[in-house]
């Protein structure tokens, strides 16, 4: 049997600069931040009191109350975007075997709000346990593809990757596999998570991770700036539908881009700290190249994983800039992180709907924040500061890196 050709043909995507697809990419090429002071809790005693949160997202819009009482917060980012992708993917039971529709969608974290809510309940309570019943189906993070699955009934298979930053794109690059092997017609692939909550806050305030810049929200997200202090936390949800490209052709489908190639490799490392020389990072992007049967001097653009962490940023730019040599001043590199923060499991799968409508749109979005440069940085990398620009494009690489060492890169064609 031979390999099939996996391409996306729908989009969803809820984030703190914008709920739905049009309105993300409107401010990503436009430049608009998502930062702010926390409103989902009091964290007037946090050394980090600031974070991208979703805008105006009201669930009784979306969900009764009884089911908002079932479903934590990054379940229905989750279900929010999806419903848009299916929606704009315009598969349905007429022209495709629900049989042969598979889920994969992660979260790095899950449910850890609601958890959080629960635990904190019973302990300041009289001992007695009065938990909701659907705490279990609300903190597992493969709930999402549950409640995705059984809403549309799609009956492929149905599973969670999880990969801490890193999630979501391996849940594409799985998708991508099960379709490319012939097991699937079409994947609803994403991640979505929600973790502006105080565990999840005050653990990585712990580790020092995080910004402290409070006073400047709008500038605190600094990728590849000499005076980045450490990541600022987003939420929301990314989502693509990947199709066999005959099954998407024989429906009339609409083809956004093509997924020619990917990457997976571990640092081996250390669980929180990147490899300081890149090694890992030059190994998916080699595997990536390597699956798609590209050179280096033909990828035209990277989204960079560029999460604004000191060793991180400067880790990912050696790596770049080993591997790609003298073509780096002809790649235009950018992080969204610096508009939507880091939305951890969530980030792989809105930042590969940035790339594909950076390759449908001939646009590179920018990196904002960037004041400084940083000396420890390449400076022949091609970091797009500031202002969106035009770049006609075949093919973009979309990285993600999370702790634990996961490495994963994908690359885009444009179709």
């Amino acid at each position: 049997m031979g390999l099939k050709r996996v391409v996306i043909t729908g989009l969803g995507a809820i984030t703190p600069i914008g709920n739905t697809v049009n309105e993300y990419w409107d401010a990503l090429c436009k430049g608009i931040n998502g930062a702010g002071d926390i409103t989902r809790f009091d964290s007037s005693k946090f050394k980090t009191r600031i974070a991208c949160e979703v805008k105006d997202f009201d669930p009784l819009q979306y969900f009764d109350r009884k089911e908002v009482r079932k479903l934590d917060l990054y379940t229905q980012f989750a279900l929010v975007a999806s419903d848009e992708a299916i929606l704009d993917s315009k598969i349905t039971k007429d022209n495709t075997d629900f049989d042969e529709v598979g889920v994969v969608f992660s979260s790095g974290i899950g449910g850890i709000n609601s958890f959080y809510e629960e635990v904190a309940s019973y302990a300041t309570g009289d001992g007695t346990p009065r938990y909701n019943p659907f705490i279990i189906p609300k903190l597992l993070p493969d709930l999402a593809g549950g409640h995705i699955s059984i809403k549309h009934g799609f009956r492929g298979p149905n599973f969670s990757t999880v990969s801490a930053c890193a999630s979501s794109a391996n849940a594409i690059i799985e998708g991508y596999n099960y379709i490319k092997y012939g097991i699937l017609s079409v994947a609803v692939v994403g991640g979505s998570e929600a973790a502006v909550s105080p565990p999840a806050m005050g653990g990585f305030e712990s580790m020092r991770a995080m910004t402290t810049r409070n006073d400047d929200p709008m500038t605190a997200s600094r990728p590849f700036d000499a005076d980045r202090d450490g990541f600022l936390m987003g939420e929301g949800c990314g989502c693509l539908i990947l199709e066999d490209l005959d099954h998407a052709i024989a429906r009339g489908a609409k083809i956004y881009a093509e997924i020619v190639g990917c990457g997976l490799s571990s640092d081996a490392y250390h669980i929180t700290a990147p490899h300081p020389d890149g090694l890992g990072a030059v190994l998916c992007m080699e595997r990536a190249l390597k699956s798609a049967g590209l050179n280096t001097t033909d990828i035209d653009h990277i989204n960079t994983h560029g999460t604004s962490t000191p060793a991180g940023d400067i880790s990912e730019a050696l790596a770049i800039s080993k591997l790609f040599g003298e073509h780096v001043k002809n790649m235009p590199l950018n992080s969204i992180k610096s508009m939507t923060g880091h939305l951890l499991g969530g980030s792989g799968a809105i930042e590969a709907v940035a790339t594909v409508l950076s390759l449908l749109n001939s646009i590179v979005p920018p990196t904002i924040n960037h004041f400084n440069d940083d000396p420890n940085i390449d400076p022949n990398l091609n970091i797009v500061y500031w202002n969106a620009i035009k770049k006609e494009m075949t093919y973009a690489i979309s990285n993600a890196f999370g702790f634990g060492g996961h490495n994963a890169s994908i690359i885009f064609k444009k179709y």
